[in-house]
């Protein structure tokens, strides 16, 4: 695999939208875009009553931002507009009507935590580490911020946006809330994802929407907020700390 991508495919009521980008995929804002038109195609799809989503590769879940269209951006409204990516594809998931189980299958970074955080159900592998890396450039988990705090907590949230040069251990993840289950292999995971999502199947659909809608209530404001901590970002990233970092990484 060497070209970015955003598939979905729809097995007995199973939508599994899965992204890749070859740069530990990484997310740039075309896929982010995809991301969350996916997510609200399958949405309105009555044929789907519950979605996987996943990446592809074996050994990294989500990179986060494209450091490679981070070094493009040269004005504050690009700068929003991009960062505005990961606003969308979180408010795409909490707006979803049906259930979204993450597949976490390994390293999981800055937006990429994000992510994993926006859906309702996360299962990982035992390689499946996260770590907020932001203030290593010059920035900070701004837009993601709302949504690994609604799951993990402040504290939690706090202590891996600080300690921003470390990775925490699945385990951690999981003791903290935000991965329910983490399995030794990826086999496993497969596989317990699998049964799991074709065991919510069998849920009624009305019932998991009306659940969906209480596990959500007090984040009506986020397309205001997340909109808000883009522009904080979208700033941020024009400063001459974050250019000087970035450049390490051409």
């Amino acid at each position: 695999m060497t070209k970015p991508y955003v598939k979905q495919d729809i097995q007995n009521g199973i939508a599994t939208i899965e992204f890749f980008h070859p740069a530990h995929n990484s997310l740039p804002g075309d896929i982010l875009a995809k991301l969350a038109n996916a997510i609200t195609t399958a949405g309105e799809d009555n044929a789907v009553k519950v979605i996987v989503l996943k990446s592809g590769g074996a050994r990294t879940f989500c990179a986060g931002a494209s450091f490679k269209e981070l070094m493009t951006i040269n004005d504050a409204e690009t700068g929003k507009v991009f960062f505005s990516g990961f606003a969308n594809v979180i408010n795409a998931m909490r707006k979803c009507p049906k259930f979204i189980i993450g597949r976490i299958q390994g390293k999981t970074v800055g937006g990429g935590v994000g992510i994993a955080s926006a859906t309702d159900y996360c299962m990982a592998s035992k390689f499946a580490s996260i770590k907020l890396s932001e203030l290593n450039i010059g920035i900070g988990p701004f837009v993601v911020g709302p949504a690994i705090e609604r799951k993990i907590g402040l504290t939690g949230m706090s202590q891996i946006a600080i300690d921003a040069n470390t990775f925490y251990s699945a385990e951690w993840a999981q003791a903290k809330g935000l991965f329910a289950q983490v399995y030794e292999s990826t086999e496993a995971l497969d596989e317990a994802v699998k049964v799991f999502a074709e065991n919510l199947c069998t849920y009624n659909p009305e019932a998991m929407t009306e659940m969906k809608k209480i596990m959500w209530e007090g984040t009506e404001h986020w397309d205001t907020l997340l909109a808000e901590r883009a522009v904080i970002s979208g700033r941020l990233v024009l400063s001459d700390f974050t250019k000087e970092t970035l450049k390490r990484f051409k």
